[in-house]
């Protein structure tokens, strides 16, 4: 299909579905009663008598119902099936060259995005939630996690750890007759009904929305974060604020397998604190001082931990050096992680920017 054709079928599809007041209220009218005099139209309708004619002839130009001219005009309902067969073939042929022509736009195009409608919230959460590689972090509603089950079994297969948190507590299925391992790694359950929804992929791109907006009228809103430095606000929010006023669910008995890829370092030392295992680490971060990126290698000689967790860091034996790495916005380490890779026997690849 070229443009011109491309434009004239848009034309055709908006003036087929132009319907004012007037046609709506005519058209429903007859379909209800299969057979009425114009005049029995504008009694049922409320449509005044000199607008009737020109509504009934608008719903016969675009082939919804039939016109026979008689003394009054009779209005004939026609199949709905019938009525609109042409108009889902050109809907059906239209979406498709529109489809091709079709370009997403660049995700890193925005740093934040705002916005208002509960469809796009729920896209977002959706794409979030698809899209992450490694390490996903959730917070959702019982129906929230109905609907993106399937989503979530698929990236648990595909070996992302995935943190889940569900609120509130008293809607939430029993592990006993719900089966929460497929959806995520770790589940844990909240109280409070005022819980946000949040969706954290890979400490990147997230989604956070108010409990309630998406059922909201005018007061839905999302906010969408692009960039590393702000999916790491969002996640440090539900670390401190939310995570540590919930309570473990569910989550699947023996040990994760390494390696292990991690978007905060908070995450890896919860799991690395108290093991004597050797391990070793890869870390893609900025130096504090010089703010340039750099890739640091080798085995960790050190874990530390806050004693409320509000501070966490490993040293890493790296070119006969040890070099201190916390999480992002460290001051007090050498280097901040960003994306931080844990194996056994060596240290893992990771797709650097540095």
């Amino acid at each position: 299909m070229d443009e011109d054709d491309m434009y004239r079928q848009l034309e055709a599809v908006g003036a087929q579905f132009d319907f004012g007041e007037y046609e709506a209220k005519a058209y429903v009218t007859i379909l209800e009663h299969g057979s009425l005099t114009a005049p029995e139209v504008a009694e049922k309708t409320d449509i005044p008598q000199p607008r009737v004619y020109d509504t009934v002839r608008s719903l016969a130009d675009n082939g919804l119902i039939e016109l026979h001219e008689s003394r009054p005009m009779r209005v004939v309902a026609v199949d709905p099936e019938d009525a609109f067969t042409n108009i889902r073939s050109t809907l059906d042929n239209l979406v498709a060259d529109l489809s091709d022509r079709f370009r997403a736009p660049a995700r890193d195009a925005e740093a934040v995005s705002f916005v208002t409608s509960r469809q796009t919230i729920r896209r977002y959460l959706e794409e979030v939630i698809s899209t992450a590689e490694y390490e996903l972090v959730l917070s959702l509603t019982p129906s929230l996690l109905s609907r993106y089950e399937e989503q979530l079994i698929e990236r648990r297969e595909a070996g992302v750890t995935i943190e889940l948190m569900v609120s509130p507590a008293v809607d939430i299925p029993d592990p006993a007759e719900y089966d929460y391992t497929k959806v995520a790694t770790t589940t844990r359950a909240r109280r409070g009904v005022t819980t946000p929804i949040v969706a954290v992929a890979d400490g990147t791109y997230s989604v956070y929305t108010p409990n309630d907006a998406l059922d909201a009228g005018d007061e839905s809103y999302g906010v969408i974060f692009n960039r590393s430095e702000l999916g790491f606000l969002v996640s440090a929010f539900l670390n401190t604020v939310v995570w540590s006023s919930s309570k473990k669910l569910a989550e699947p008995e023996g040990e994760r397998p390494f390696p292990r890829r991690y978007a905060t370092m908070r995450r890896c030392v919860q799991d690395l604190v108290d093991t004597t295992d050797q391990l070793y680490v890869t870390v893609e971060g900025r130096d504090v001082e010089t703010a340039e990126w750099v890739t640091v290698q080798g085995p960790i000689v050190d874990v530390s931990v806050g004693t409320n967790r509000e501070t966490a860091a490993i040293t890493v034996e790296a070119d006969d050096d040890r070099v201190a790495v916390g999480g992002q916005l460290a001051a007090l380490e050498d280097i901040e992680a960003y994306e931080i890779a844990v194996g056994r026997d060596e240290p893992p690849e990771l797709d650097t920017r540095s």
